[in-house]
């Protein structure tokens, strides 16, 4: 089994959104591991804001299949592919790493650069696994986050139950 970290956003229904994929996440995953959930406002466009969160799970899936079974719960969820990148969602799953993986995997950079460009991925990651190790630059994700200033990317933590 392979740990995998994945971030969540969602700024349309928002709180169905979020538990609901959370629901299919653990039918098809079994036990998550969940950071706090985190609104932030919309980044690189004028959008309601978001709640995001980061999701470590375990699974067997290569890359490939677990992107493709993520792509099923983002469509069961209305999200639509081929959208502009900065735009509302209902629901976005990325997958952040798959264990220590780097480079191109099936289609996935692993690990997803996202992880030092956005608060609202790598807050929650150091949140949930503050001394977990980024699986290209060797530090962990606290330290990382101590280190990297966001300016322009506000956010703060929300209250939120599941399930």
């Amino acid at each position: 089994m392979t740990t995998v970290f994945l971030s969540l956003g969602s700024n349309i229904d928002r709180q169905h959104n979020i538990g609901s994929g959370l629901d299919d996440l653990a039918a098809a995953f079994g036990e998550l591991r969940l950071s706090p959930v985190y609104e932030s406002e919309a980044v690189g466009f004028k959008g309601s804001p978001f709640f995001n969160l980061v999701v470590a799970l375990d699974t067997d899936l290569p890359v490939a299949e677990l992107a493709d079974r993520l792509r099923d719960i983002e469509r069961a969820h209305g999200r639509v592919r081929g959208e502009k990148k900065f735009a509302s969602r209902t629901l976005d799953i990325d997958i952040l790493t798959y264990g220590d993986l780097t480079g191109e995997f099936d289609g996935v950079s692993l690990p997803r650069d996202e992880i030092l460009k956005h608060a609202f991925v790598l807050r929650p990651l150091a949140d949930l696994a503050p001394y977990a190790m980024h699986p290209q630059f060797g530090r962990t994700y606290a330290a990382l986050f101590n280190e990297y200033r966001f300016p322009e990317q506000r956010l703060w933590q929300v209250p939120f139950v599941w399930p």
